[in-house]
């Protein structure tokens, strides 16, 4: 992800190592025998931890778009119709 806000992408990056955790988690409770309770909590935090990084993506993405007067992302050379397109695959 090409972003040149630092604290975006760190924040980023801090709901998808966490997402990971959550899965490794996930992972060794089924490996375990862990309870059908408490796998699926942790794939519901999985999958919620999954969603908010993708939806901090594009609204960083959104953000370096409106900066740019052209409407074209700096870094990635995506529209704002293709940044839509993006958003409503998570939604």
């Amino acid at each position: 992800m090409a972003t040149q806000d630092p604290d975006a992408r760190r924040k980023i990056l801090n709901r998808l190592k966490r997402a990971r955790g959550q899965l490794n988690a996930v992972i060794d409770s089924v490996e375990n025998g862990g309870s059908c309770r408490d796998v699926v909590t942790q794939l519901s935090a999985v999958s919620s931890a999954l969603d908010k990084a993708g939806f901090a993506v594009i609204a960083t993405a959104m953000r370096d778009c409106v900066a740019d007067p052209d409407g074209v992302s700096r870094d990635e050379d995506i529209t704002t119709e293709e940044l839509e397109k993006l958003f409503l695959t998570l939604a």
